[in-house]
């Protein structure tokens, strides 16, 4: 009797264990650092200026608003799928907006030369 009351507490206690370890990997919170990091940089580097870098800024945002969503619903997998998506489209957008940069900045630097050339005719 005492064999089959050992064997009870024990599956019990397993179960117990079993689902503390479930209940603390559901409730794990989804982690938006990255993305939510991206689309910083690519506000503060001017994306929303840059009608290419925009889109891409843009996009970001509703994939982690749409992360956030699926993460509630449960969907860890398909949260943490959009957010390296959103996290790739803010990367892209800062890139875009440096290019547009350096762009503008080659383009002024040309015209200084050229203007240089002519006064020195």
């Amino acid at each position: 009797m005492r064999h089959v009351f050992k064997i009870r507490v024990l599956v019990f206690a397993v179960a117990l264990v079993a689902l503390a370890i479930a209940a603390g990997c559901a409730s794990a919170p989804l982690s938006t650092e990255a993305s939510t990091s991206g689309i910083r940089a690519a506000e503060e580097v001017g994306a929303a200026n840059v009608p290419r870098a925009a889109l891409h800024l843009q996009l970001a945002k509703e994939e982690l608003a749409r992360a956030k969503k699926l993460s509630a619903d449960g969907e860890k997998e398909a949260a943490a799928s959009m957010l390296s998506r959103a996290e790739a489209d803010a990367e892209l957008a800062v890139a875009l907006s440096r290019e547009d940069a350096e762009r503008a900045e080659a383009v002024a630097a040309v015209e200084r030369v050229r203007k240089l050339r002519e006064e020195n005719r």
